[in-house]
C-alpha cells in the first residue's frame, strides 16, 4: 500500500518556527519573573534595612523610592547593553556565513532521506528534495534563515523597557506594603508580603520551566528571607551604634 503524505508531513520548517516562537515567549516570561523578583528583593531589602535603623516614615519612603527608580534604570541599562552586544555580534556576518554554509551543506539525497524518515512517500520525498536543493531555492532558504536569526535577537529598547517595567511591578509591592502598613507592623507586613510574592513568582517560574514547584518556591523564598534578614540586622546595628 502506498504511503500517502499530507501537508503536515512536510511542515517541519513551520513546526520549528512555532517551537522557536513558543520558546521566545517563555524566555520573555522567565525574564519578566526574574525582573519582578529583583524588584521585590531589592526594594524590600532597602525598606526593611532603613526601617531597622529606626528611621521615620519619610526617610523610609524616600529610600524606597530611590531604590525603585535606581533599580529600574539599572535593570534597563543592563538589558540594553547586553542585547545591544548580542545584536552587534550577530551583525559581524557570522550568522550570515553560518546560514549559507548550512544551506550549501544539504544535498538532495540527504534531504530525501530526511523526509522519508518522517514517513513521506519515497517519490514525493525525492521530488521535494530536488526542489529544495536547487541553487535559487537554497539562496532563498539562506535568506529566510538569516531573517529568522535576526528575529531571535530582540530589540535592545524593548528588552530595556520590559526589564524596567517588571522590576517596577515587583518593587511596588513592598513599597506599598511599607507605605500603608501601621507603623508598629510595617516591617512584618512588608516582609510577609514580599515572601508571599516571591513564592508566587518562584512557583510560576517552576511551572514554565517544568521544574518542581515546591522546591523552586522554597529556594526563592529562603533566598529572599536571608536578604531581608541581613539588611534588617545591618540597619538595626547601624541605627544602634552608628547613627
Amino acid at each position: 500500500m502506498t504511503d500517502m503524505s499530507t501537508a503536515s508531513d512536510l511542515s517541519l520548517p513551520v513546526s520549528e518556527h512555532e517551537d522557536a516562537a513558543s520558546a521566545a515567549r517563555l524566555n520573555w516570561l522567565r525574564a519578566g519573573l526574574l525582573g519582578a523578583n529583583d524588584g521585590i528583593v531589592s526594594v524590600a531589602a532597602v525598606l526593611v534595612g532603613v526601617a531597622g535603623a529606626g528611621a521615620g516614615r519619610g526617610p523610609i519612603i524616600a529610600a524606597g523610592a530611590a531604590a525603585l527608580v535606581g533599580g529600574a534604570i539599572s535593570m534597563a541599562l543592563g538589558e540594553y547593553i547586553s542585547v545591544s552586544g548580542a545584536r552587534d555580534a550577530q551583525r559581524t556576518g557570522q550568522a550570515a556565513q553560518q546560514a549559507l554554509l548550512e544551506a550549501d551543506a544539504e544535498d538532495a539525497p540527504a534531504l530525501a532521506a530526511h523526509y522519508r524518515s518522517l514517513g513521506v512517500d519515497g517519490t514525493v520525498a525525492d521530488e521535494v528534495a530536488r526542489e529544495l536543493a536547487r541553487p535559487e531555492v537554497r539562496r532563498r532558504r539562506a535568506e529566510a534563515a538569516l531573517r529568522d536569526a535576526e528575529d531571535e535577537v530582540v530589540s535592545p529598547w524593548r528588552a530595556a523597557w520590559v526589564s524596567a517595567a517588571t522590576f517596577t511591578v515587583g518593587a511596588l509591592l513592598p513599597f506599598l506594603a511599607m507605605l500603608f502598613a501601621p507603623e508598629p507592623l510595617r516591617v512584618p507586613v512588608t516582609v510577609t508580603a514580599s515572601l508571599v510574592a516571591l513564592a508566587l513568582t518562584g512557583t510560576t517560574g517552576a511551572v514554565l520551566g517544568g521544574a518542581r514547584r515546591g522546591r523552586a518556591a522554597l529556594r526563592v523564598v529562603v533566598g529572599g528571607a536571608l536578604a531581608l534578614t541581613a539588611t534588617f540586622v545591618a540597619g538595626a546595628l547601624l541605627g544602634t551604634h552608628a547613627l
